[in-house]
């Protein structure tokens, strides 16, 4: 009998860009949010085989984004993820509450995993943590699954606002643009089953609504997954939506956040205010301008999508 488990939520998506310092300062300026660097949570703990400076922690609403400065995480003198010329958005991390069940419900489902070294998961137990050496930790394989989802028992990670007490969604908008809540999470591909395999067949996510997106140019599935919503897109071609795919195909593209947003209008004007172009707006969505914006087409909307179980 499979052992139950439950992704309890999302939680971090991940961030690669050169710098981190750029990246703080963007978030600040526009969203009006600080940003914390991963080296808090070491402080006095230090042991010199693992780094502790190389990632910052911004909430923003419900998410805690997590940026990475790949030249920065160097695990036993080896640089782990690729250098970049420009930020990207790249993984997204999850909290469950059954680690071993979750690693081996994506073996069943025949989805490939890594550690923190990349070397592959081929154990009858997961992965351990390259840092503690008794917290489980693993990464699903683009090529398997899509993108790379990491996975980690649900702990009380201090940088996280979320676990502070009483943490409830703000109704009338967080910050300078009036954030409510993530709307979802845009993942862009050219094979939606390999996608939907992961977060529904494996880890028991929902489609919830399908459908086209006319403001990216894509046909869309919406997957409900523990607090957190995915649009699985397929773009059409010649869209902007279709070239940031080509980064990385054959596997899936992070490609944007949306957010539900108190006022649209206000979203936008804050938005010019700090030199952020919008690429496309209708009455109730906007898209920036990925040049202006970090390298991200952030989406701003006032609706969250029709079916959502969050609402």
């Amino acid at each position: 009998m499979t052992e139950q488990f439950r992704i309890t939520r999302m939680y971090h998506p991940s961030f690669h860009a050169p710098d981190l310092g750029e990246v703080e300062a963007w978030f600040e300026r526009v969203f009006g949010c600080q940003s914390t660097n991963i080296y808090e949570t070491f402080k006095g703990r230090e042991t010199g085989n693992y780094p502790t400076n190389y990632s910052t922690f911004t909430p923003m609403a419900d998410v805690l984004m997590d940026t990475i400065q790949p030249t920065l995480y160097v695990l036993n003198g080896v640089q782990q993820y690729a250098s970049v010329d420009k930020p990207h958005l790249k993984t997204i991390g999850w909290f469950d509450d059954n680690p071993e069940a979750v690693y081996q419900a994506l073996r069943a489902a025949g989805v490939a995993m890594v550690d923190q070294f990349g070397k592959p998961a081929e154990g009858e137990e997961a992965p351990r943590s390259a840092g503690s050496g008794a917290m489980p930790i693993y990464f699903t394989t683009p090529e398997s699954a899509g993108l790379r989802h990491e996975f980690l028992p649900d702990f009380p990670f201090g940088l996280d606002h979320r676990n502070a007490p009483g943490w409830t969604l703000a109704a009338a908008g967080e910050g300078p643009l009036g954030l409510q809540r993530c709307a979802y999470h845009t993942l862009l591909t050219d094979n939606p089953k390999r996608a939907l395999h992961t977060l529904v067949d494996a880890l028991g996510g929902t489609v919830f609504h399908e459908g086209r997106d006319e403001v990216i140019g894509a046909t869309a599935s919406y997957v409900a997954l523990a607090d957190s919503v995915l649009q699985v897109a397929v773009p059409d071609q010649g869209t902007a939506a279709y070239a940031d795919w080509t980064t990385t195909a054959p596997n899936d593209t992070y490609h944007s956040l949306t957010f539900k947003v108190a006022d649209l209008d206000r979203a936008a004007e804050l938005l010019k205010s700090q030199g952020v172009g919008i690429r496309s707006r209708t009455e109730d969505f906007l898209v920036t301008d990925p040049d202006t914006s970090i390298n991200v087409p952030w989406g701003f909307t006032t609706h969250l999508v029709p079916g959502d179980p969050r609402a």
